[in-house]
Order: C-alpha cells, then structure tokens, then sequence
C-alpha cells in the first residue's frame, strides 16, 4: 500500500524540482536590464498615433508617441529620421534607429522589430500602422 502512494509523490516532488529549476534560469533581456528614459517624446501630427520604443545593446530604452496619417510604420518613423538602412529583395534593412547604428556582419548585432511586443512577422516598411498600437525596434 505504500507503494501504491509514493510513486505521486515522487512524480509531484520531480515536477516541483523541474518548476524551481526553471525559475533559476535569467532571461538574457529581463524587464530589470532595461533602463528606461525618463520622459515619452511626442512627435508629428496626424489621425493615427502609436508607442514607438528603441532599446538599444546596453539595455537604455526610449519611448516616441508618434502621431502621423501616414499609412505604414517604417514611413512614419522614416518621415522622423528615427531609422534608415537599405533596400534589399525584402524590404528596408534597419541598420541605425535613432541615430544608433547596428551592423550584424560588422558587429554580431542588429534592429530587431516588434509589434505590440511580438517578433514582427513583416518589415517595418510593409507593417501597417494600426492606431494605438505600440512597435519597438530592439538591438540584438
């Protein structure tokens, strides 16, 4: 009969282990890392707005409320000298976002860009802007 019990309590003791385990286990870009600018810049004029953010290598974030009747993301930020780069089969290439310039062959990073805090499925210059959304471009 003890048998019976011990092997839940085992398998409830290695699920335990496996949860703390993990807990263990430093995201490489935890939210802690991240130094946040202590102002939100506003800029343009327009219909549409959304939350721009840049995060650079060493973890320092800024934060634009853009506003804009353009119709596309990379249009918007290009319109505010925020990202430049180049034309390739697939689109823009971001190199520099807010005067910060990234090369992956140069030097192993480059601009990720997110939507609404996910890994953008489209580039910059084919993400339509959806208001009240919010898009960052993160060194990787």
């Amino acid at each position: 009969m003890i048998k019976k019990h011990l092997l839940p309590i085992c398998l409830a003791f290695i699920l335990l282990l496996s949860f703390s385990a993990c807990n263990d286990i430093a995201p490489e870009n935890n939210a802690s890392d991240i130094k946040v600018s202590s102002s939100v810049t506003a800029l343009g004029e327009g219909e549409t707005s959304f939350v721009f953010s840049v995060v650079t290598a060493d973890g320092e974030k800024t934060v634009f409320n853009i506003s804009t009747s353009k119709k596309y993301v990379g249009e918007a930020l290009k319109e505010h000298n925020l990202i430049d780069g180049e034309e390739g089969q697939f689109g823009l290439y971001v190199k520099t976002v807010d005067s910060i310039s990234y090369d992956y062959e140069k030097d192993g990073k480059y601009w990720a860009f997110y939507v609404d805090g996910e890994y953008a499925l489209a580039g910059v210059d084919k993400t339509e802007i959806k208001n009240d959304s919010s898009y960052m471009f993160k060194a990787e």
